[in-house]
């Protein structure tokens, strides 16, 4: 096998591969006479059948089988050889491989830059504790109560308005003609929610238990069934029973339905979690000031492929949120104007994923494959009745069970870091932690940049709160498709609205994940949800 090196500027490589005729013809002998022994034919005892006639019969696939093996060895003798480490797969393109001539392919392939981490200084941080206070306790107390409001029938006469439920019968039709998955039985609807298509749940306004109503709506043009898309609908609606919320009290009675003995048992589940919480809040934004740390302290050329693949993630997910906005148009327009700005978003996470891997190899950091096996679990699980395939995804895609490693790998990294960091601690309250958070947030990004981006608004509630917990939890799981036409209050059949988003500032698109590479997906196919799921940073 003859290499010859046709490129080497910065991070590409190229190469051109020759594997001499003689060599091709050997594999497919050897080939030929494993197959001839289990050959069998009429006129010929099991294994006697002549070469010349199995060659003549199979030789063409034997050639195919001989020739992908060998440019496959041949990939893995130029890696070994050169001694490369691929950012990616490598791209392989067969000039010549007819039987009978030299086998020749090219090989072109970025590889991983060489991370000289060298002594690492020692990193101040600061960290900011807060003390979960009795105020702190009763809000949340008062926020858990709120989150468990229920609903006692109203009597007949009862108009529903805002913010009460209602328990219908429906059927819907578009031209005159029902439509698969358009009808329900004792659906309950909380008016004002937004859960179901824009303007269905207004017109349930003012309705009694036992009237009749028929309403009008316009399925949204980005409806997740096709043949639905931007086209009127009528649904004949026959009211059950309207109900009015109950003011919720924090109590014994609360705890108890619940399954708690008591209020104080309650409280001190609720204490635990605000106190992790808090940690976590801790954690994130010591996070953040670890990697800004090293993010200005190293500077080396990073793969292009893998800067467009995380980019590429980054904005695939900011023009789902801009669709999804009030005003998609402006909100569009808006992630454009930055979008050099989250390029350099996703150079800073790759360069910082390749440091914190060499950090983490160099100080001995792994992930078990206890660990590993988790994870595929956890991955698994979002896939109903496909955990097998997704097993053998992982098992037999090593890249792809990497890119699942990465993030566990990578935050084993970051608590060694931070154990070793030289610390002071500040007691603060709660709202002086997410307002050095939020502050961080409007921060230009990235940190290198030569040109640091325009200062942008805080960010949505949501947006902050999930860029604040990142560090503590897993990706939202995507739902499974419903059956369109199934009953109970979880399934809202096909009068589901989209949610209404507002695109994700660059902070949140870089700041929570800044060192994570894109997950792959399994290949197993995967019911799609009604709605995609926002994700985290």
């Amino acid at each position: 096998m003859r290499i010859e090196e046709t490129k080497n500027e910065g991070l590409t490589r190229a190469y051109t591969v020759t594997i001499p005729k003689e060599d091709m013809a050997a594999r497919v002998d050897a080939q030929l006479a494993n197959v001839a022994k289990n050959i069998r034919m009429p006129g010929f005892r099991p294994g006697k059948v002549p070469k010349n006639l199995v060659r003549k019969m199979h030789g063409e696939a034997l050639h195919g089988e001989a020739l992908q093996s060998a440019v496959q060895e041949g990939v893995q003798q130029v890696l070994k050889e050169k001694e490369l480490r691929p950012a990616q797969q490598p791209s392989v393109d067969l000039k010549e491989g007819e039987e009978g001539k030299d086998t020749v392919f090219t090989m072109d392939l970025e590889v991983l830059p060489k991370v000289e981490v060298g002594e690492l200084a020692p990193i101040k941080l600061e960290k900011l504790n807060v003390e979960a206070g009795d105020e702190e306790l009763n809000e949340a107390l008062n926020r858990f109560a709120a989150q468990q409001k229920s609903f006692k029938a109203a009597p007949k006469s009862y108009k529903a308005a805002e913010g009460d439920q209602v328990a219908i019968d429906f059927v819907g039709t578009v031209d005159g003609e029902p439509f698969e998955g358009g009808s329900g039985e004792d659906m309950t609807i909380e008016i004002g929610s937004g859960r179901l298509i824009p303007g269905f749940e207004d017109q349930l306004v003012g309705v009694k238990a036992n009237d009749q109503k028929t309403v009008k709506v316009k399925f949204p043009d980005d409806y997740n069934v096709k043949y639905l898309q931007g086209r009127d609908a009528e649904f004949a609606v026959t009211v059950n029973e309207v109900r009015k919320p109950e003011e919720p009290k924090a109590d014994d009675e609360l705890a108890k339905n619940l399954g708690l003995e008591g209020l104080d048992q309650l409280k001190e589940l609720l204490g635990q979690n605000l106190n992790q919480e808090l940690q976590n809040l801790t954690r994130t934004h010591m996070k953040r000031k670890l990697l800004d740390t090293l993010a200005a302290r190293y500077d080396f050329d990073v793969p292009p492929s893998m800067v467009e693949a995380e980019f590429q993630q980054i904005w695939q997910q900011l023009e789902h949120e801009a669709s999804h906005a009030e005003d998609p148009e402006a909100a569009k327009k808006e992630i454009e104007a930055d979008k050099d700005d989250y390029r350099r978003i996703a150079e800073r996470r790759v360069r910082l994923g390749l440091l914190l891997s060499e950090i983490g190899n160099a100080r001995g950091v792994n992930v078990t494959q206890q660990e590993m096996n988790q994870l595929i679990m956890q991955e698994a699980q979002r896939y109903p009745n496909q955990q097998k395939e997704v097993f053998e995804y992982f098992q037999k895609n090593p890249m792809a069970a990497a890119q699942l490693r990465a993030p566990l790998f990578e935050d084993k990294v970051v608590d060694k870091l931070l154990e070793e960091a030289e610390t002071t601690e500040r007691t603060v309250t709660r709202a002086d932690l997410e307002a050095a958070i939020e502050d961080e947030d409007e921060s230009p990004e990235p940190k290198e940049a030569k040109k640091p981006a325009a200062k942008k608004k805080a960010p949505a509630k949501k947006a902050e709160k999930a860029d604040a917990e990142a560090d503590s939890k897993p990706a939202a799981k995507k739902p499974a498709a419903k059956k369109a036409a199934a009953k109970g209050e979880d399934d809202k059949a096909d009068a589901k609205p989209a949610a209404k988003k507002a695109p994700a500032k660059k902070a949140a698109a870089a700041k929570s994940d800044d060192a994570k590479p894109a997950a792959k997906k399994p290949a197993a196919k995967k019911a799609a949800p009604k709605k995609a799921a926002k994700k985290e940073g």
